[in-house]
């Protein structure tokens, strides 16, 4: 039977980006809505002559909320864990455990096949080394602030954490991150940001920003006010459910993928090179102090970017 283009990009996640070694095992967790990719992936891993188990569980309504506790379980048991699935399980602690006990995991959330196709097509090698650079320059500053022609000025402070690349190479044990990917990321102090973002490219949970942005003002770390159209209106409404740690400044990242488009599918568009995110809620995966399961970024356009009093970035271009 010929390879499909999909079958070629599960070929990719598992052998090059998972390095996955003909004697380690690989387990796919996806749901009902995913179940097609993750049997891709599935169906590859055995042909690749890997020992591979195929888990589907009932689709979480939110990311970040926790997989039953059978497949959280199993997911310590793999070498390999590949998770396509609806609602992000990146920032659980059933990742978090499973990757502390040696597991490589990737995550795909809300993953489509020519997301899948189009994103695992990009040159790792080169990602991988851009986000790593972005990484260490991030280890060494204090302050970061983005503007944007839409009216973005933040300012975070990011002192003493450590930025994590999201480079799509899991090669060691424990490492973990989404497929497709590129971006290097950190949790910005609790407490300490201060300013305005405008959330013109798309919202986790929302999808591509259609006519107003999303105006979202902080205050001492949190997000105080929400505004802008309906859809800052089904955001604001979300972030009320979860209380006042939903509002966090959780993450800043800076996409790497030059072949990520904004999609409406946060996957893929907080990878696009050329923007920024923040995120709001749960920051622990990364580093911070807040768990909770809930983590909504927000992607922004043609930001220009300070590391310290160093432009890094000029309008969506890396000066780097």
């Amino acid at each position: 039977m010929k390879a499909t283009k999909l079958d070629k990009a599960c070929i990719i996640a598992i052998k090059d980006c998972m390095g996955a070694q003909k004697n380690e095992s690989v387990l796919i967790v996806t749901d009902e809505f995913k179940n097609k990719i993750g049997y891709a992936l599935f169906k590859n891993a055995k042909e690749l002559g890997h020992e591979a188990v195929f888990l589907e569980f009932k689709s979480r309504e939110m990311h970040g909320q926790e997989p039953p506790q059978q497949i959280a379980e199993m997911m310590k048991l793999f070498d390999v864990v590949l998770c396509p699935t609806a609602k992000s399980l990146t920032h659980t602690n059933a990742r978090r455990n499973a990757s502390a006990l040696g597991s490589r995991i990737a995550t795909f959330p809300g993953i489509t096949e020519e997301i899948m196709v189009r994103g695992l097509n990009a040159d790792y090698h080169k990602i991988a080394a851009l986000t790593i650079k972005l990484q260490e320059i991030l280890n060494e500053i204090k302050i970061v602030r983005v503007t944007a022609p839409n009216g973005t000025d933040i300012t975070m402070n990011i002192t003493g954490r450590k930025a994590l690349p999201s480079k799509g190479l899991f090669h060691k044990k424990g490492e973990s991150g989404n497929l497709p990917t590129g971006e290097a990321y950190i949790a910005p102090l609790e407490g300490k940001s201060n300013g305005v973002f405008l959330v013109d490219g798309s919202m986790a949970g929302i999808g591509v920003i259609k006519g107003k942005p999303i105006k979202i003002e902080v205050v001492d770390g949190y997000a105080v006010n929400v505004t802008g159209g309906p859809q800052a209106k089904k955001l604001d409404e979300t972030l009320n459910k979860y209380g006042k740690l939903a509002r966090n400044i959780a993450e800043f990242g800076i996409g790497t993928n030059d072949k990520a488009k904004l999609s409406g599918v946060l996957l893929e568009d907080e990878k696009v090179m050329g923007t920024i995110h923040i995120a709001l809620g749960d920051n622990k995966s990364m580093g911070g102090n807040v768990d909770i399961p809930i983590h909504l970024d927000g992607v922004v356009k043609k930001p220009t970017v300070y590391f310290d009093d160093n432009m890094i970035m000029k309008a969506g271009k890396l000066l780097i």
